[in-house]
């Protein structure tokens, strides 16, 4: 009987980045020869398995993020390879994201929304971020932008109390200058960003749009607005890296040269989905007109939050977005409409209560008028095309 090898899945479970290098590794085994797999539970920098001292298996796959990791794999001198930056092993092979891509993507999509002021939000433990950074500036300065940056109080042993961070990170967005797109070098990273602006009733995104990377629908999704980000090719990486670990298991040489797997683009949500806005005035209408709009307000409603007449409220959304503030109100109304007609079963009598129409007559009306087509057959045609999952991605977006 052939004998099954063994392997260890070092990889942690806890992030939408690693779980999708896990689907890829499996989505390998389906397709070749099966593994018995050792899977334990592992938080991001967790000590090494107390199991794996005595382990007699075949081979690793590991995201080696301590040097205590780094140690105990190295001690058991089997074929290992790795998928994480970090390189503490530097003589075996790894995969990785490939920085300069993910950067250049969040770069050409701040440039496409009219951001002329770039700023990078990253995190000094991590060299990815490092590297996304370098690589974030250095494309930010050739398009000609203002290059600005987060320096983070983090230090590399986590010992930075995160109110001291958070207190650091609100002082930095209210000196910076405006309109503005940031990326943050990750998911989690980035929706600190976004708490803070709320906090400090920054609007996003007319006044700082905010771009993620890892497209951890959980975590972008919740937040305030939803996030935008980068889509890394996890699955790829964790694949190749599963290829490379079988190859080496059955004696072939593997080089140690780092292989980089490209992002297959971005998810656009709410966090950037604006162009860049000059005027205070009209970004605080728009974000007053995004927040409210499913309400059922109307300019009246809006005037009273903003300190101008109608006349040059109207005048000064001409200039910087081509239509007036009523045509902003209707638009946020049927985007939404889009989003309940596309994801959801609900009435038309449902959609219109939850999107500030009086009635669904009303709302076939003006849906009609702003898309040319009826919802009915906008539901239809969305579903058939299977826009649902997901909605707004664009795969390789350059620009």
């Amino acid at each position: 009987m052939k004998h099954r090898r063994s392997v260890a899945l070092l990889i942690e479970t806890s992030n939408a980045y690693a779980r999708g290098l896990l689907t890829g590794a499996i989505e390998y085994l389906r397709r070749h020869q099966a593994w018995s797999i050792h899977l334990p539970e592992l938080q991001r920098t967790a000590a090494p398995p107390s199991w794996l001292q005595n382990w007699k298996g075949d081979g690793i796959l590991a995201r080696i993020e301590t040097q205590e990791m780094a140690d105990a794999i190295s001690r058991r001198k089997i074929p290992t390879v790795d998928v994480s930056a970090a390189r503490y092993v530097p003589n075996i092979p790894w995969v990785e994201t490939n920085d300069s891509q993910i950067a250049q993507l969040a770069v050409d999509h701040l440039r496409e929304r009219g951001f002329r002021q770039l700023a990078f939000v990253g995190d000094p433990r991590f060299k990815w971020s490092q590297w996304r950074e370098q690589h974030f500036e250095a494309f930010a300065k050739a398009a000609g932008c203002r290059y600005l940056a987060y320096r983070s109080s983090v230090k590399l042993d986590s010992s930075t109390s995160p109110v001291k961070e958070k207190q650091s990170l609100e002082k930095w967005l209210q000196q910076l200058p405006k309109p503005a797109g940031i990326m943050a070098c990750y998911d989690i990273k980035a929706r600190e960003v976004l708490d803070a602006c709320r906090e400090l009733d920054i609007a996003v995104p007319e006044q700082v749009a905010v771009i993620g990377a890892d497209n951890d629908e959980l975590l972008c999704n919740l937040s305030d607005p939803p996030l935008t980000s980068v889509i890394p090719n996890s699955r790829k990486a964790g694949y190749e890296a599963a290829r490379l670990l079988d190859r080496m298991m059955s004696g072939d040489n593997v080089a140690n040269d780092a292989v980089l797997i490209e992002p297959i683009g971005i998810e656009t949500r709410q966090s950037t989905d604006t162009l860049a806005i000059d005027d205070a005035d009209v970004a605080k209408a728009l974000r007053f007109i995004r927040e409210n709009a499913s309400s059922g307000i109307n300019v009246a409603d809006l005037l009273r939050e903003i300190p101008l007449s109608r006349r040059v409220l109207e005048s000064r959304f001409q200039k910087r977005l081509g239509r007036t503030p009523h045509q902003e109100i209707v638009r946020q109304k049927i985007s939404k409409v889009k989003q309940l007609l596309t994801e959801t079963d609900l009435s038309l009598v449902d959609i219109a209560g939850r999107t500030g129409f009086d009635h669904p007559e009303y709302l076939s009306v003006a849906f009609k008028k702003n898309t040319g087509t009826t919802p009915r057959r906008y539901r239809v045609e969305s579903q058939a095309s299977g826009l649902t999952t997901p909605r707004n991605q664009t795969f390789g977006e350059r620009g």
